[in-house]
């Protein structure tokens, strides 16, 4: 059956990726189709229920301020907020939340549901109908095909996923849900396909764990929010949970703490005792797992000096008595899942609710893709998320608000949104991606932006609301907020620049370094504390942020010189092998992208600018000789 609609955009899978790209189309006028395996895990939160945290809060902060829901579903079903890193620096400050695992998912089911050009499905992905080289529809295992100019495929880890606990195994995407065999039939179509592994730990039931001998971690007062109109969150009479809300000018959440514990020596031997069992130390497991978040037994064993490893047990909900056990993410047995679990401090009586297991899955190495998202393959497909090769909801969500955005634009007809490295961190994100891929689930951090100072999660609003407004994604609340608050901070900075306390305005005394916002005389108490944070920092930190601002300009001439299309990389005499390859393999669109690709020196950029230089026929002409 051909459905009698056409749609400018399908977006095939509704995980984290998939809602903020469906949104996002949406919401810039697309007909928009989100279709999934179940509709009734439209948003699910397969592993951690928190959202944010190093770097990954960064990203929520800017998927908030292009106009994604990341931030605004978190702040509304959050029941815990902490920033991280409060006491180092601004630019490695992260806002985190724990959220009711249930509340996040009904309520972005519901925003999705309610959002006008979204139309939503359930179906199995089966084909992708590809006439020459663009994509024309969308078509599910039950025969119905949807007509589209743009698909957006972001399947996480259900694409040949296999479930690991012992040396037992499932098929499956998620311990409970099935499998899709949908990536044999993108190597049919040419791309190339990988394999790759994650984990998560067991859940615990709260009532029989001794939380006396824990230690407690509670949130910060007041809670730091991710969304900048969080205040328009109200309660609606017909929520299923007690959400968060505004009122009063006041945000209203009763926050709940997480604990601590840590491994014991004993743990560990039951581990190592029993790594034969194992499917990741015994060959079962062929893909490659998340290096920055190892299992517990890749703890165990990779650092095996340590004699005890920190262990946070996290309430998944204010209904429901399941503990998450962060940091013991494991694919053993579940008997020995039972034995090491009763060896910590706390846990002694623990019963195991659900069992960690690992599920590996395919992928499609990200090099297949341009920086807009759209594959090089077919035109008009786009691939976001897991798929990528990335490990969490964050940095699948920035991938996937984007990818929405350029799908929706090519629809539209219109050029693609491509972030710089020094605009977002999801701009690091896809250009790391795109430009070098991954053998490795990717998880985004700090050090991988070499702008991070002028990419703080304080400023996302002024760095990408101006854009969001521009293309029609961040409403006109966010653009008139933006501008009050450029306007508050540059009246402010004026104001310090002209008060003088000892004849020095009062803006050189907040360069000193243990000079602070509190420092001030008392009239300055009332600013609004994110334009007080915003003026403190530029001005503390402005002989580094105005270094940061000169090296880019000195860079931006190389950075953003297009490559000609004209340009082929066979005739360049003096490449290497290794480099032409590469080269024809990624297709960088600028010369500043090709000289990140690894294995690519500053000697073959040199040759590609010379190149470049001589022209179409001169460059054709010298290559003939």
């Amino acid at each position: 059956m051909i459905y009698p609609k056409t749609y400018d955009v399908v977006v095939v899978g509704a995980g984290h990726a998939g809602v903020e790209a469906a949104l996002a189309a949406a919401r810039m006028g697309c007909q928009t189709l989100l279709l999934t395996m179940n509709l009734d895990t439209v948003g699910q939160m397969s592993c951690n229920p928190a959202i944010g945290g190093l770097a990954k809060g960064h990203l929520v902060r800017e998927i908030d301020a292009l106009g994604g829901e990341m931030g605004l579903n978190t702040d509304a079903t959050g029941i815990q907020f902490r920033m991280l890193n409060a006491r180092k620096g601004p630019s490695v400050r992260a806002p985190r939340a724990q959220c009711d695992k249930k509340a996040y998912q009904f309520r972005i089911k519901a925003t999705c549901e309610r959002q006008s050009n979204l139309d939503l499905k359930q179906g199995q992905i089966a084909a992708l109908e590809v006439q020459g080289d663009r994509i024309t529809a969308v078509t599910t295992t039950l025969g119905i095909t949807y007509p589209t100019r743009c698909a957006v495929v972001t399947t996480g880890t259900f694409l040949q996923g296999l479930l690991h606990v012992g040396m037992k195994n499932q098929a499956g995407g998620r311990m409970g849900d099935g499998a899709s065999g949908f990536s044999q039939h993108l190597r049919d179509l040419g791309f190339e396909i990988g394999r790759l592994k994650t984990g998560t730990p067991p859940r615990l039931n709260a009532r029989n764990i001794d939380f006396s001998a824990l230690q407690v971690q509670p949130g910060d007062e007041p809670p730091p929010l991710f969304s900048y109109v969080a205040d328009t969150l109200v309660r609606g009479k017909d929520d299923l949970f007690t959400l968060n809300s505004f009122s009063g000018g006041m945000f209203h959440v009763e926050q709940l703490p997480c604990w601590i514990t840590y491994t014991t020596p004993a743990t560990h031997e039951i581990i190592r005792a029993n790594l034969d069992q194992s499917p990741m130390f015994c060959g079962v497991i062929e893909g490659v797992g998340p290096r920055y978040c190892p299992s517990i037994e890749d703890k165990v064993t990779r650092f095996a000096d340590k004699d005890r490893h920190q262990i946070f047990l996290e309430p998944e909900g204010r209904h429901t008595e399941e503990i998450y056990v962060n940091g013991c993410s494991t694919s053993l047995p579940f008997e020995v899942q039972y034995a090491f679990i009763r060896s910590i401090p706390g846990l002694e009586n623990a019963e195991l609710l659900r069992a960690g297991y690992a599920v590996e899955y395919d992928y499609c190495p990200p090099t297949q893709l341009h920086a807009s998202l759209e594959t090089k393959r077919v035109d008009g497909l786009f691939f976001a998320g897991q798929i990528n090769g990335t490990s969490g909801y964050e940095e699948a969500a920035g991938q996937g608000l984007m990818a929405g955005i350029n799908a929706a634009r090519k629809a539209q007809s219109q050029d693609p949104v491509i972030l710089g490295r020094d605009q977002a961190y999801i701009g690091v994100l896809i250009d790391d991606l795109v430009t070098k891929g991954t053998q490795e689930p990717y998880r985004m951090f700090t050090s991988r932006a070499e702008h991070r100072l002028l990419l703080r999660q304080d400023n996302a609003d002024l760095r990408l609301t101006e854009l969001g407004g521009a293309i029609g994604l961040a409403s006109p609340l966010r653009v008139e907020r933006l501008r009050a608050k450029q306007a508050a901070i540059a009246e402010t900075r004026q104001t310090l620049q002209a008060e003088k306390v000892d004849r020095v305005p009062l803006a050189e005394w907040l360069k000193r370094p243990d000079f602070h916002w509190e420092n001030l005389p008392p009239a300055w108490q009332a600013i609004p504390s994110e334009v007080a944070f915003q003026v403190e920092t530029d001005i503390k930190y402005a002989g580094y942020i105005d270094r940061e601002y000169a090296q880019i300009e000195k860079t931006r001439q190389v950075e953003e010189k297009p490559i000609p299309e004209w340009l082929d990389f066979d005739t360049v005499h003096g490449l290497k092998a290794e480099a032409r390859h590469k080269l024809k393999t990624i297709r960088p669109r600028t010369f500043g992208q090709a000289a990140r690709i690894s294995g690519i020196n500053p000697s073959d950029i040199a040759l590609l600018l010379v190149w470049s230089k001589r022209g179409r026929a001169e460059a054709s002409a010298g290559a003939d000789s």
